[in-house]
């Protein structure tokens, strides 16, 4: 990754789930950090975020889900994975996470989770850290 550009984070609402002022918080840190952030949005299905991060060639997806249907709802997302030809961005799931679930989420394929409680900072560390390797392998 260049510095010539912005890192690129979509920030995404699966679900059923209305509440949205983590992932608006998120959002604002994330601009104030100096990355360019689209968000999608409340409701959004697997298909429609997918779509969204080919579209906005995103280098980063992050998910805000509070509904407790992460698991699931990753398990969808994976699949379209390479249908929708998201390579190597980073994947972040955030919210109502519970710990013994981060497990499972990492082994389908989500390279962090920040549950509830995670500290700003440490998320804008992280994604900075992470994309300061690529290209990732």
């Amino acid at each position: 990754m260049t510095s010539a550009r912005k890192i690129k984070v979509l920030l995404a609402k699966p679900g059923l789930d209305g509440h949205d002022v983590g992932a608006k918080v998120v959002v604002r840190a994330l601009l104030d950090a100096g990355f360019e952030v689209v968000y999608t949005g409340l409701r959004k299905t697997p298909e429609e975020i997918a779509k969204r991060a080919k579209e906005e060639n995103a280098d980063v997806i992050g998910m805000s889900i509070l509904s407790g249907s992460h698991i699931p709802f990753a398990q969808r997302f994976r699949k379209l994975w390479d249908e929708y030809n998201l390579g190597t961005k980073l994947w972040l799931i955030g919210g109502n996470v519970p710990k013994k679930d981060h497990g499972a989420l990492k082994d389908i394929g989500v390279d962090a989770v920040f549950a509830t409680g995670s500290k700003l900072d440490e998320i804008v560390t992280y994604i900075k850290e992470q994309t300061a390797r690529w290209p990732r392998n």
